[in-house]
């Protein structure tokens, strides 16, 4: 992607002061420009889809759709966009999940102000954005990993995305509607991530959730 003078960014969170404060860090670089906002990862999709949009800074943990589903999806429909994303936790496991689904790297949240226009500018030229701490964490872990992958893997992504919806309470009506897919569907992918995680109810599928960062608590 040819990287214009002025880029135009999304900025997707669902907190307003949050929003607003990054729109003030991202405007206030000249070459860079906040032209739509999103308080959820759906929303967040559907703006990104506009060609205006050459930059997505998404949330990790948003209603409706993460920040990772919304860049996974987002890869796929415009592989020409570029991805940020966004994190309270310098967790590895958020970077590795965030360069799978076709983001540039991530931004801690809490310095946020002195590294996101560089992050920016980074993903804006193609480059991956990184921390050392993250560097030196991955290659420690990778050592030190075991053969046991955990049950995260177990999931498809779109079992994912049903898990996330089942603990923010949605209805398998509801979900069907947002995943554009029918109701029986939503049914089947319940029951078939029950049975894969031994898990019995919606409490268990919401605790389960809040383990793994798919919802706040």
């Amino acid at each position: 992607m040819t990287v214009p003078l002025k880029a135009g960014v999304l900025v997707a969170d669902d907190h307003q002061l949050v929003r607003d404060g990054l729109r003030m860090l991202i405007d206030a670089a000249p070459d860079l420009e906040v032209v739509a906002v999103a308080g959820d990862g759906s929303s967040a999709i559907q703006l990104a889809l506009d060609p205006a949009v050459h930059l997505a800074v998404l949330d990790v943990s948003m209603p409706k759709r993460t920040g990772i589903q919304a860049a996974r999806e987002l890869a796929r429909r415009r592989p020409d966009l570029r991805i940020l994303m966004l994190s309270m936790h310098d967790v590895h496991d958020f970077f590795l999940e965030a360069v799978r689904a076709g983001a540039s790297g991530y931004v801690l949240k809490t310095i946020a102000d002195r590294d996101l226009v560089e992050a920016c500018r980074a993903a804006l030229r193609g480059e991956t954005f990184i921390y050392p701490e993250t560097v030196r964490g991955l290659l420690r872990e990778h050592l030190e990993r075991s053969a046991d992958e955990g049950a995260g893997d177990i999931l498809t992504p779109r079992e994912q995305e049903v898990i996330k919806l089942v603990a923010e309470g949605f209805t398998s009506d509801e979900i069907a509607r947002e995943l554009v897919i029918s109701p029986r569907t939503v049914e089947r992918h319940r029951e078939n991530i029950l049975n894969k995680l031994g898990l019995r109810n919606r409490v268990d599928l919401t605790r389960y959730a809040i383990r793994t960062g798919l919802v706040e608590p």
